[in-house]
């Protein structure tokens, strides 16, 4: 049993249509997309705690979904090589979005999302994003934001719908550090 906290409206004052503060999402589907609301809501916080609703944080989840869209439209078609700071880099992502999944804390997946978005954005300026890489945040990325996420799997060649794919496993070697700074 898993007791979900409430969205409330503005000073913690429980959503309804007497009281005239019930949100519509219809608005925010219009002008940001049903992903980037779908992944606001998971944002939010804790999913077992009360939260306000305050729709002005979705537009840092829309920025981030189209920003991953960039990397992976200018990246899809270039032929990298994984290097090895890379295939570190995405069994760090895998870990830490499914060991996060499993314990429930979804606004700390999104946060995890958004933290390995800004790390494969700076390694794509030096051209190391391989397509392996790219299929594996799109898979991880599909029960959070599907749409965007099917779009994004039939972009990288793939015919099938990404929900077909198997959930990417993580190495617990590949992740490890070659070299470590002791202080003397």
């Amino acid at each position: 049993l898993f007791n979900q906290g409430m969205i409330t409206g503005k000073n913690g004052i429980k959503m309804s249509k007497s009281k005239g503060n019930v949100v519509s999402p219809d608005d925010l589907v219009r002008d940001y997309g049903c992903d980037s609301l779908r992944m606001y809501e998971l944002f939010v916080g804790p999913p077992e705690l009360d939260a306000e609703w305050d729709d002005r944080g979705i537009d840092g989840v829309y920025r981030f979904l189209k920003k991953l869209w960039n990397l992976l439209m200018d990246s899809k078609d270039k032929d990298i090589k994984p290097t090895k700071e890379m295939i570190k880099v995405r069994h760090k992502l895998v870990y830490d979005i499914t060991t996060r999944l499993e314990s429930f804390s979804l606004n700390t997946v999104v946060s995890a999302f958004m933290e390995h978005n800004n790390k494969l954005n700076e390694m794509a300026k030096k051209g190391q994003v391989d397509k392996e890489t790219l299929e594996t945040l799109v898979i991880l990325l599909a029960p959070f934001a599907p749409h965007i996420s099917e779009e994004l799997y039939q972009e990288l060649g793939h015919t099938e719908s990404v929900f077909t794919a198997k959930w990417p496993e993580f190495d617990e070697k590949a992740m490890e550090d070659d070299e470590i700074e002791i202080a003397v």
